[in-house]
Order: structure tokens, then C-alpha cells, then sequence
């Protein structure tokens, strides 16, 4: 999968991460290369006075007003307005705008000043609802529901009124960056920091107990004192420089805490929960002479009567696109298999959780049908791999490799179309080394 990244840079030795753009949200090809505000030739050139009279007459700009904005690409994308806020020092007219970048996932929200927008472009404020309406007599219907999926994302749990208070109350990101050890992360969403941390745009993390400061010096401070040098937890695997340490919420509570705090500037589809006595959270690091490093985590429930294996689960930005996401969704249900159960993922799936649940659902799959002579039923299916028999029929059916047949699903496995579904399906990842897990199922122990 490609990405449209920026240019990374680099600040005081630190390596400045910026988040890959979803391919199921970048801009159309045609839009990629949308124009920048030049003259057109064929146009008059508009006077000085003309456009000092265009700027006063539209400035400032109302919350919900659309316009092109110069993104970090170096080109413009349309953007509305999402919230202002006035500069400390200037004419009235000088403010801010938090822009949502309309081509974008909303983790490319960002604030940017005025400079950035060509004020030529500017839309007037328009009734949604009636913007709604009318865009979708333009669309068809295949292309509404597409818009509908990208625009209640991982709220599927939400009703109307649900959705728009969490999307009024989250519009903002608070904090702009993180410091993790060695890296200086652009975070992607909102996350309800404690109030005292309310004029904040950057946190300092420290990466092995997870306490947050406001200032580089508080962290110096602290990294003197604080003597952990992995996540306080027992480490249940161990392969080469990899580890997976599984940290009770319940004797670790701050710790926990402080994980949903930072994951939560990563994740915007789950509720933050305060009490993690009922969590258990298997944190994944690579391992170094230095001690080790948090790349991603994923959490679960200790007693979970609907089978969910696993609540949350996030690779941080500077991990992603090196097979941990798969470890960790394969780590889970390794668990389950020591458990005896079969397992699913809490819902609802983020779009990048749906994507690769899929993917790794399609290749353990197709794996074993390729291998496997004779028939073979789903329930089979799901005790030889933990997979919830609903998540084998619905990705079966994703591939149209399941058909119905006298009251009955039957798998219809052609060699060819299996290899051509696991060729679409991609690398497996990093391949979990069952010999290495050292674990007992969380009713067993005490």
C-alpha cells in the first residue's frame, strides 16, 4: 500500500514522524493535483483594491466555510472550517482556522493560519443539511454509501445524536505532538487529557512508565529517577529483540490509564475508559541494550461474555508498516488458542482495523484451504484457528468463495482463485513463534 508522505524532518536529533494517509482516503488521482490559486490567463487580474475589498468582505472566515488550503504537499485542497480562534497580537481580522481536509481522514485535522488559505476560493457557510441533500441527487447510490462509511467511521454503535455531540466534543485536537523516546510523534486525534493539561500542545511521555509533563525539563527529571526499563509487567514472550508484556489494569491502574490517554490520540473510534481493573494490556516493545521500547499494544477484557479477544489495539506512527499491527492481531488469538475459545475482536473496527482483521482472516484462512484435501466445514475452520464462525462466513463471502446449497454454506475452493485472493491479501507480517509464549490464561492464575 502506498502512502502520500511528507517530507520527514528533523529536530534536535529527533526524528519527526508524520502519519501515513489511509489509502481509502487520500484524494481522487484528478484531485492530487487540484490547482493552485494562479491567475488564469483567460481572467482578468483583479486590483489591489479589489482584492483588499474581497479580503475585508469575507474575513474573518464563519466556522463551517470551505476553502482551498496549501497542505504540506505544497498544494491546495479543499478544507472547511471546523473552529477559529483570534491571534494574541494583529488587526481584528487575524485569526486561526482548524481546517478538516475534506479529501482526508480526519486525522489530518490541523490548525493553520491565514496565509495558507487562498481567499479567493472561500464558499459561503451552507446548510448541511441541505448540502447533504443535495449532493446526494448527484450521487449514486453505490457512491452515497461509500460517503456514509468514511463519515461514521468506527461509530457504528453511535445513533445520530451520538455521533454529532462525540464529533462536537472531540473537533479539536488538544495536543499537537508527543515526545516518546526518541521520537517526536504528530498525534491524530482528541484525547481527554486531565484540564490541567488544557494549554498544552505538546506532551512529554516517558516511554517505560508512560507519565506525561508539559516541559522537556520535568522529563530529564524524571528519567533520573524512574527506574523501570520496560512496562511493568510479566514478559510472557520473548524472540529475539522482540518482547510482549502483559500488564494487569488492575495492579498497574496508572500505568493503564496513562497507555489509554496516549493510545487515544491515535484511536478515534473507542470510548476512553477510566477503569482498567478489567483490562488486561499486552504491550509489544523492541528490545535493546537501553531496555525496551513500546511499538503498539492491545487490550482485553478479563472476563468477556460476548468472546472478545481483544478491545483495542494501535501500532504507534514511527512502527507502522513493518508487520506489528498483524503480530499483534495474530498474538490474540494465539491467546485464545491457549484458552481453549475462539475469539473476535470488540467492535466497532476502525477503518484500518477492518482492513487488516481482513487481511489477516483471508490469510489464515486461504492458508488452510489450499492445504487441506476433501471438504471442510466452518466449525472445523474455527476450532482449528480461534476465528468466530461469523467472521469465517463473512470473509468467505467477502471473497465469494461460500456459496448456499440446500440449507447449507458450502466453500467453493478453487486452487487459482485462492492464490490470486492471498497474492490481494499480502504479506503475512511477522510470524508469532508459539514455542517462545510462556502463559497462563488469566482465570487460571491465583
Amino acid at each position: 500500500m502506498g502512502s502520500l508522505d511528507p517530507p520527514s524532518s528533523s529536530q534536535g536529533g529527533k526524528a519527526l514522524i508524520h502519519d501515513d494517509v489511509d489509502e481509502n482516503h487520500r484524494p481522487a488521482g484528478d484531485l492530487r493535483s487540484a490547482l493552485s490559486p494562479a491567475s488564469n490567463d483567460n481572467a482578468g487580474t483583479p486590483t489591489d483594491n479589489e482584492s483588499t475589498k474581497r479580503r475585508s468582505g469575507v474575513l474573518p472566515l464563519e466556522v463551517g466555510t470551505r476553502v482551498m488550503c496549501r497542505w504540506r504537499d505544497g498544494k491546495y485542497h479543499p478544507v472547511k472550517v471546523i473552529e477559529r480562534r483570534k491571534m494574541p497580537y494583529g488587526d481584528p481580522n487575524d485569526y486561526e482556522y482548524y481546517v478538516h481536509y475534506t479529501e482526508f481522514n480526519r486525522r489530518l485535522d490541523e490548525w493553520v493560519k491565514l496565509e495558507q488559505l487562498d481567499l479567493d476560493s472561500v464558499e459561503a457557510v451552507v446548510d448541511e443539511k441541505v448540502e447533504d441533500k443535495v449532493t446526494s441527487l448527484k450521487m449514486t447510490r453505490h457512491q452515497k454509501r461509500k460517503i456514509d462509511e468514511i463519515h461514521v467511521e468506527g461509530h457504528e454503535e453511535l445513533d445520530a445524536a451520538s455521533l454529532r455531540e462525540h464529533e462536537e466534543f472531540t473537533k479539536v485536537k488538544n495536543i499537537a505532538t508527543i515526545e516518546l523516546g526518541r521520537y517526536e510523534i504528530e498525534t491524530w486525534y482528541f484525547s481527554p487529557f486531565p484540564p490541567e493539561y488544557n494549554d498544552c500542545t505538546k506532551l512529554y511521555f516517558c516511554e517505560f512508565c508512560l507519565s506525561f509533563m508539559k516541559r522537556k525539563e520535568q522529563l530529564q527529571r524524571h528519567m533520573k529517577k524512574c527506574d523501570l526499563k520496560h512496562p511493568p509487567g510479566d514478559e510472557i514472550y520473548r524472540s529475539g529483540t522482540l518482547s510482549m508484556f502483559e500488564v494487569d489494569g488492575k495492579k498497574n491502574k496508572v500505568y493503564g490509564q496513562n497507555l489509554c490517554y496516549l493510545a487515544k490520540l491515535f484511536l478515534d473510534h473507542k470510548t476512553l475508559y477510566y477503569d482498567v481493573d478489567l483490562f488486561l494490556f499486552y504491550v509489544l516493545c523492541e528490545c535493546d541494550d537501553r531496555g525496551c521500547h513500546m511499538v503498539g499494544y492491545f487490550s482485553k477484557e478479563k472476563h468477556s461474555e460476548e468472546s472478545y479477544n481483544l478491545a483495542c489495539i494501535l501500532t504507534l506512527p514511527p512502527y507502522q508498516r513493518k508487520g506489528y499491527g498483524k503480530f499483534l492481531i495474530a498474538f490474540s488469538y494465539e491467546l485464545s488458542k491457549k484458552e481453549g475459545k475462539v475469539g473476535t475482536p470488540e467492535r466497532p473496527l476502525s477503518d484500518l482495523g477492518l482492513l487488516s482483521y481482513r487481511g489477516y482472516w483471508t490469510r489464515v484462512l486461504l492458508d488452510i484451504l489450499k492445504k487441506h484435501k476433501g471438504n471442510i466445514s466452518i466449525k472445523e475452520l474455527s476450532d482449528m484457528t480461534a476465528i468466530k464462525a461469523e467472521d469465517i462466513l463473512s470473509t468467505l463471502q467477502s471473497l465469494e468463495l461460500i456459496q448456499y446449497r440446500k440449507g447449507q454454506h458450502v466453500i467453493c475452493a478453487d486452487p487459482k482463485v485462492l492464490d490470486r485472493h492471498l497474492k490481494a491479501a499480502g504479506r503475512g507480517g511477522l510470524e508469532v513463534d508459539v514455542s517462545k509464549l510462556i502463559w497462563t490464561p488469566y482465570k487460571e492464575q491465583g
